[in-house]
């Protein structure tokens, strides 16, 4: 399967001596022009790119990450040690072939299984016997 997600952290402050404890970073700090800074478009960098966003008056950081091959996606239960009650997402377990992967504070965006071919939905039969038809997935009844 492909799972698609959204990973959550704390802003990591850049100080500099104009700035004191506390102070909001401006945008342009936090993200300045990647071709300006570093004389390339970020597209042809392979990096992590977290992105900072609002998140209940404060910034935070975000990321979207992309993992193929997964065989089970699971939230444990009980919240873990690493869960922080002050950002989005939880833990999530990411079961692949090779063993078990922990994604901390993360919201699941999708999961795909790419192997099952695509049909049509089959319609429900009422009790009636009165079959409804099909439909496809994306049209309104």
């Amino acid at each position: 399967m492909l799972v698609h997600l959204r990973q959550y952290k704390h802003e990591e402050v850049q100080f500099d001596d104009n700035r004191t404890t506390g102070e909001s970073q401006t945008e342009d700090t936090v993200n300045p022009d990647a071709e300006d800074y570093f004389g390339k478009d970020m597209d042809e960098f392979d990096v992590e790119t977290w992105d900072t966003v609002e998140y209940e008056g404060d910034p935070i950081e975000r990321r979207s990450v992309t993992i193929e091959g997964v065989t089970a996606v699971s939230v444990p239960q009980e919240p873990t040690d690493e869960d922080d009650p002050d950002l989005p997402g939880r833990t999530l377990q990411l079961r692949m072939g090779g063993g078990i992967e922990f994604v901390e504070q993360a919201e699941i965006v999708e999961v795909q299984d790419m192997e099952v071919t695509e049909s049509e939905a089959e319609g429900k039969v009422s009790k009636e016997d009165d079959p409804q038809g099909k439909a496809p997935m994306d049209e309104e009844p």
